[in-house]
């Protein structure tokens, strides 16, 4: 039986203010879902919380690259030495973010052990990078580009920490529940990055998809792989509360099943969770339902 380490990696370092002199409330994700109960939940050793650098753009402005740059190359190298202590030691880290840059410590960490994969379920492929700002606008927020930098696409600081880059090969990374229509689609299929959409997921089934995928993740070169789950992934019928809250997304019970189909493989190593955002669920229901989903995966 493994053992769960709960982790807090509460970063908000890679998203952009909410509003003028705001800061994203992803950074009380990890505190909300421990209300819920979730260490309890999971029967989980407390691994503590890797604090992060304060959220201060400076005088950043657009065209600068992607921000914070420096402190979340730090930040990337702290956490990946946590999940990393954890992982050599046969333990299951479940780390609550933060935004989706925590992606990063998950994958510099594998990358120091060997070859592994990613099976990632959000609501967008966080695949801008230089080479596509036509499509999707200008770098700036690697929340929105962590998949992206763990291949090696953006600035080097954050792309080749230690000279690991790329921390993930595409061919080694499964994305699930992108909308249908995902203008990064076409590129992310040239790139060699399997992707289902939600019509995909609905066409075949949460399960069937699940299971295929894994035949993928499971090859003799990998050792294995980690789970990015990011809210925003769900409808924002049932999770309103996320930075970008676009509509078709999955449903619970979609997300449950394809969550415990992933998280069941005995290869898989560990799973983040991000962007949920505890100021804008003010009754605390977006946050229970994720608790709900991230705990029932363990069941």
């Amino acid at each position: 039986m493994r053992t769960l380490v709960l982790i807090d990696a509460p970063s908000n370092l890679g998203l952009r203010p909410p509003a003028p002199g705001a800061v994203p409330g992803v950074y009380k994700l990890a505190g909300a879902l421990r209300e819920q109960g979730l260490l309890q939940r999971l029967g989980a050793r407390d691994g503590g919380v890797v604090v992060p650098p304060r959220y201060d753009r400076g005088d950043w402005k657009e065209g600068d690259g992607t921000f914070h740059a420096a402190p979340l190359a730090r930040y990337t190298v702290t956490l990946a030495d946590r999940i990393e202590k954890h992982l050599r030691a046969g333990e299951f880290p479940v780390v609550l973010g933060g935004d989706c840059s925590i992606q990063l410590g998950a994958a510099l960490a594998m990358r120091r052990l060997g070859r592994y994969g990613l099976a990632a379920i959000d609501g967008s492929a966080d695949f801008r990078h230089p080479g596509n700002t036509a499509v999707n606008g200008p770098v700036g927020a690697a929340g929105g580009e962590e998949l992206a930098l763990s291949t090696g696409r953006g600035r080097r600081e954050l792309t080749d920490l230690e000279g690991l880059r790329p921390y993930l090969r595409e061919e080694d990374v499964r994305l699930f529940g992108l909308r249908d229509g995902d203008p990064d689609l076409t590129e992310l299929a040239e790139a060699g990055i399997a992707a289902a959409t939600v019509g995909d997921i609905r066409e075949r089934g949460a399960g069937p998809v699940a299971r295929a995928a894994l035949e993928g993740l499971h090859p003799p070169r990998t050792a294995g792989f980690w789970i990015h789950l990011d809210a925003d992934a769900l409808d924002p019928t049932v999770m309103p509360a996320v930075d970008s809250p676009d509509p078709g997304g999955l449903l619970p019970d979609e997300l449950a099943e394809l969550l415990g189909v992933l998280v069941h493989s005995p290869r898989c190593v560990g799973l983040n969770v991000t962007i949920y955002d505890p100021d804008l669920d003010p009754d605390a229901r977006a946050g229970a339902l994720l608790a709900d989903l991230v705990a029932g995966a363990f069941a």
